[in-house]
């Protein structure tokens, strides 16, 4: 924006005040929503209009004036829908004819007048009277172009909402899509609740939190990383079901795929498994997509996405022998994995512990090829510390991770209630982070205390909201359905 064109926005507020009108007023006086104005009298026609000549009062905010000497045609927009307006010279006041030929792209103004039809067919307010709602300094983004740095973007939503019909697309369509989960669950008669963000102990996921102190109480606290450990207390205390849908924070860096501050729903069943949670993640998203596409089949990253019948259902073990010829659950330490690896031709990279190592082979050589709706079930136990062992094989736990569209959608456990047995998974997490494993789990005496007052059997799923909403909207980064993602400081500042 030109120094000449901030200068000549102030100058005009001046003249505004000068005139004793405020240009921010508290009130705005009644008004009826340009939707509805356009739901009753938009199939009328010109004869029917101009016979009638009905009354009405619309609010917005200015998007185009047209000046064609004694007609001036002002567009406003009310909550995405587009109106007319228009003032002949001869027919208004002066006064008024210049405050409407004077407004800026980006006033919010309010208008009365009667409508009317155009030769071109634009149901059109005549204006009888004009308020001033809020004077804009700052011109907009060129209507037809918008904002084109992608940056930009991200880093001034309230620019792109304005100017590209996209971004307004995915914010209303991401609204619906929590809404459409929460009304699932309370369908199924999960009770949703609040946890605390601010702990004094992190737990619930392998990640690095955020830390920050509280001054008054000389306490250290986290955000938290996951809401799972205070939703299992909640089960713990005779909520059978229960949920939350929530922001968590994770320490680590920022991709098409992940944002430090993200939205995860969690639901914890009582009397269930991770079979249980099967059922409900299918339910749910199936409900979801049909909510956004009308149907079970979509286009999504360049793929037709089929969620109708039957998911696949392969466990991690094989699901790792299938794309590398490598049995993780036979080369049980470090050492011997890397040499498996080696042997089948693959990189063995430079993993600092075993579950790491195998993390990082489903990771590189399984995960981008999961296209279609699949559950990967049977980690590892090293790699589900608060996950429930498989009475099978006890070397892996009842736990899936469904995937869609080569992307991690949700993760279930049958969750882990023997207190002993969790105390002593805690203790292995400990030794991982004495020896360097920064997202390795703290010991949760509290937790571990609340567990040894018994736990019924229990099936809990995490679903990222935000990488779902991505799927089901085909966008190329969680940066476009995040509305204010994660940024790099700009430059100076």
């Amino acid at each position: 924006m030109s120094e000449n064109e901030l200068e000549a926005r102030r100058t005009r507020l001046t003249e505004l005040r000068e005139r004793g009108v405020d240009p921010y007023p508290a009130r705005v006086g009644p008004f009826v929503p340009v939707e509805d104005i356009h739901a009753e009298y938009g199939e009328k026609t010109e004869e029917e209009l101009e016979a009638a000549a009905p009354p009405a009062a619309a609010v917005g905010r200015v998007r185009a004036v047209r000046s064609f000497g004694k007609l001036v045609f002002v567009g406003i927009e009310q909550d995405g829908v587009a109106l007319q307006l228009s003032a002949r010279k001869t027919e208004v006041p002066e006064d008024l004819f210049a405050a409407i030929k004077g407004l800026d792209v980006g006033d919010f103004v309010r208008a009365e007048g009667t409508l009317w039809r155009t030769k071109r067919g634009e149901l059109t307010l005549s204006v009888a009277s004009l308020d001033m709602l809020s004077k804009s300094l700052r011109p907009l983004p060129e209507k037809w172009h918008g904002l084109q740095d992608v940056e930009a973007r991200f880093r001034q939503r309230y620019l792109d909402l304005l100017s590209n019909p996209e971004a307004r697309r995915i914010a209303i369509a991401r609204s619906r899509i929590v809404s459409a989960c929460r009304s699932y669950l309370d369908r199924d008669g999960f009770l949703e609740v609040e946890t605390p963000a601010l702990q004094p102990l992190y737990g619930g996921a392998a990640a690095r939190p955020f830390v920050t102190h509280h001054n008054v109480l000389d306490q250290q606290l986290y955000l938290r990383i996951s809401d799972e450990l205070y939703l299992k207390r909640l089960v713990i205390g005779g909520l059978d079901r229960v949920y939350e849908i929530a922001h968590n924070f994770r320490n680590e860096g920022v991709s098409r795929k992940h944002n430090p501050e993200f939205t995860l729903l969690e639901a914890y069943q009582a009397y269930g498994d991770y079979r249980d949670m099967m059922a409900l993640a299918q339910g749910l998203i199936r409900e979801v997509a049909e909510s956004v596409h009308g149907g079970l089949v979509f286009e999504s990253q360049g793929h037709t996405l089929d969620l109708s019948g039957e998911w696949r259902e392969v466990s991690m073990r094989d699901a790792i022998r299938e794309e590398t010829g490598i049995d993780v659950l036979e080369a049980r330490d470090l050492e011997s994995l890397r040499n498996a690896a080696k042997q089948a031709g693959v990189e063995p990279g430079s993993a600092p512990t075993w579950g790491v190592m195998v993390d990082d082979l489903f990771s590189e050589h399984v995960e981008p090829g999961l296209i279609q709706p699949t559950f990967v079930t049977q980690h590892p136990t090293e790699l589900s510390p608060l996950a429930k062992r498989s009475s099978e094989d006890p070397r892996v736990v009842e736990r899936f991770e469904l995937y869609l569209a080569g992307m991690e959608l949700a993760n279930a456990f049958s969750e882990l209630n023997d207190p002993l047995d969790q105390r002593g998974r805690m203790e292995d997490q400990q030794a991982l982070e004495a020896a360097g494993d920064e997202e390795a789990q703290p010991l949760d005496e509290d937790f571990l205390r609340a567990l040894e007052h018994g736990m019924p059997p229990t099936g809990g799923i995490g679903i990222g909201i935000d990488r779902l909403v991505r799927v089901l909207l085909d966008t190329p980064s969680i940066r476009e359905v995040i509305l204010f993602p994660h940024l790099r400081s700009e430059a100076g500042t």
